[in-house]
């Protein structure tokens, strides 16, 4: 059964009910004074959903879901190493041996975006 939050702007608080989606109520009765200004609290819900609902491993359908819930369960620090350890080498330049006499290297082609002009694809250089 989903929960839902709800702030009371009456009485000013914040509160939560349980219920199953057919039986939904835009705006319920408050729980502290029977107040029926009350607005949905949805960030609330999105924070309680994404922290409560814990996926098994049946359930998991993409490699997103996967690396997801390993993350949850990972510390700060261990994020930050797991980020360095992926990212440090795109700051340190390699050094350039020296080629074979007579050998050069090849130059990278521009990058290009593919973009669609009608039923032609097209491509453009980006800056």
């Amino acid at each position: 059964m989903p929960n839902y939050s709800y702030h009371c702007e009456h009485c000013n608080t914040d509160f939560e009910l349980f219920f199953y989606i057919k039986d939904y109520v835009s705006q319920p009765k408050c729980i502290n004074c029977d107040s029926k200004k009350t607005t949905r609290n949805y960030i609330a819900d999105v924070v309680t959903q994404s922290s409560n609902v814990k996926k098994s491993d049946s359930e998991l359908k993409t490699i997103g879901d996967l690396a997801l819930r390993n993350t949850e369960r990972m510390s700060s620090d261990q994020k930050a190493e797991l980020y360095h350890k992926h990212n440090d080498y795109k700051e340190t330049k390699e050094e350039t041996k020296p080629l074979p006499q007579g050998m050069k290297r090849i130059q990278k082609p521009p990058k290009f975006k593919w973009t669609e002009k009608g039923n032609i694809k097209q491509r453009r250089k980006l800056k």
